[in-house]
């Protein structure tokens, strides 16, 4: 079992930046794929950033390629996103999860933190 908690949502405007965090536990937290997403109201859920188990692997979806940076820090069982030059389409609730082999699919990802709310002003 993995439980994840996101935090550093907030309220910012147009070209700033915000770090999301999200805390993971159980000590299988290493050998996850974890990923974020995100959901703005009346959208599905899109994909927005991966990252190998071991971080040295990380991939974007095409329109935050740039702007925002995944990490992960395994010791800390936490994983990050930069996002940098927020744009008000960047607005939506983000969310962490995890998955031992994961993908671009939210559907593949077992596990779900609760989401945290990024609101963008222009």
């Amino acid at each position: 079992q993995v439980q994840l908690v996101e935090s550093g949502g907030g309220l910012v405007q147009a070209g700033d930046s915000l770090r999301l965090s999200c805390a993971a536990s159980g000590r299988t937290f290493r050998n996850y794929v974890m990923g974020w997403f995100r959901q703005a109201p009346g959208k599905e859920r899109e994909f927005v950033a991966r990252i190998s188990w071991s971080g040295t692997i990380t991939n974007y979806a095409d329109s935050m390629k740039g702007r925002f940076t995944i990490s992960k820090d395994n010791a800390k069982n936490t994983v990050y996103l930069q996002m940098n030059s927020l744009k008000p389409e960047d607005t939506a609730v983000y969310y962490c999860a995890a998955d031992p082999i994961g993908s671009r699919n939210p559907g593949n990802y077992d596990y779900w933190g609760q989401g945290t709310q990024v609101t963008v002003s222009s």
